[in-house]
């Protein structure tokens, strides 16, 4: 992916707390843009509240969070998209109109947001789905309408939290493999945040394991490079191995 020496998103003493209770503690993060940095840590560690004060949801309680140099809850929201862990897709909207929803909030007319989101559904592998509702879509289709809707809004910076975590595991490998094709044929900078320690090293140019609650970074790797296309080729790969055990160490060493 492209590197510069731009940061798109940063970081700086990043605490968090909901009254009392401390989630986040002293988060420093520089993400290059049309890079990948993906989250972990044990369940509780505020990643998803981390990903919610980087796309402007909530203000931290203390320190700085710059996107594209903007600082404002309001200006980072407006670089940012946001893909929940579910696929939030409307039961009663078909593929198409679910994909093209981001492009309708934006105010473009109906059959312009249409075309633009049915341009992409060839490449997202939904060809022929357009019509098709919800509950006739596969758990992976239906991702891929989620992931397609969330791309077509045309934000800088994606956030993905758990994007893959209700797939089987079969189809979440799939999927795995199919978004790093997807984002080398469209780079963004995204924050990614998952469970998955694997899932992070193969989708990410870096990972930055949390520790419990408060979350802090206990410890920054990088994927190795270059990682091959096919997924299997890439996690089997003795580098690939090596990462995964030190990010599960700093993991259990953190989680203490």
């Amino acid at each position: 992916m492209r590197q510069d020496t731009r940061m798109e998103l940063e970081l700086g003493g990043v605490a968090h707390s909901y009254g009392d209770l401390q989630t986040l503690a002293s988060i420093d993060l520089e993400v290059a843009p049309h890079s990948v940095i993906g989250l972990v840590g044990p369940s509780g560690c505020g990643k998803s509240t981390l990903l919610e004060l980087v796309c402007g949801l909530a203000d931290p309680t203390a320190g700085r969070i710059e996107l594209g140099g903007e600082a404002s809850a309001e200006q980072r929201l407006a670089r940012c998209a946001l893909m929940p862990q579910r696929d939030l897709l409307l039961p009663w909207y078909s593929a198409i109109d679910n994909a093209a929803l981001a492009l309708r909030n934006q105010g473009m007319r109906r059959e312009e947001a249409r075309a633009a989101a049915a341009a992409l559904f060839e490449r997202f592998g939904l060809a022929g789905f357009e019509r098709a509702w919800p509950a006739e879509l596969s758990g992976g289709m239906r991702q891929r309408v989620a992931f397609l809707r969330t791309l077509v809004a045309g934000k800088p910076v994606l956030a993905l939290d758990e994007p893959f975590a209700a797939l089987d595991a079969i189809t979440r490998a799939e999927m795995q493999e199919w978004l790093a094709a997807a984002l080398r044929a469209d780079p963004r900078t995204v924050v990614l945040v998952t469970h998955d320690v694997e899932e992070a090293l193969y989708l990410s140019d870096r990972v930055a394991v949390l520790s419990a609650r408060p979350g802090r970074i206990v410890a920054e790797l990088s994927a190795p490079a270059p990682r091959a296309e096919n997924r299997d080729a890439a996690v089997t790969d003795p580098a690939f191995v090596a990462a995964r055990e030190e990010a599960l160490r700093a993991l259990r060493e953190g989680s203490r």
